[in-house]
């Protein structure tokens, strides 16, 4: 779950005015996966289209009722690709 905008402003005096997309996302506990690697959070984890849905036009007192961690087990670590040298 998270939010993201266009954003026009003076982040360097050198740069003048940009914009800029900005995204932000939403935290909550670590689950056990993630705990292994990073105890103190998770990124909150929609996998329903009905959260979804929640996420994106419902009320923010309904829809932050979805920070909570993914179960337990439904993430898996992979190692990533080898490359060739």
């Amino acid at each position: 779950a998270g939010i993201w905008c266009r954003w026009t402003s003076v982040r360097k005096l050198a740069d003048g005015e940009t914009t800029d997309d900005l995204f932000g996302f939403l935290t909550t506990e670590a689950n056990r996966e993630v705990g292994a690697i990073h105890p103190k959070a998770m990124p909150v984890i929609l996998t329903q289209p009905d959260e979804l849905d929640v996420w994106m036009n419902a009320p923010v007192t309904e829809a932050l009722c979805l920070q909570k961690p993914l179960s337990d087990a439904m993430l898996a670590c992979v190692d990533p690709p080898r490359t060739l040298e």
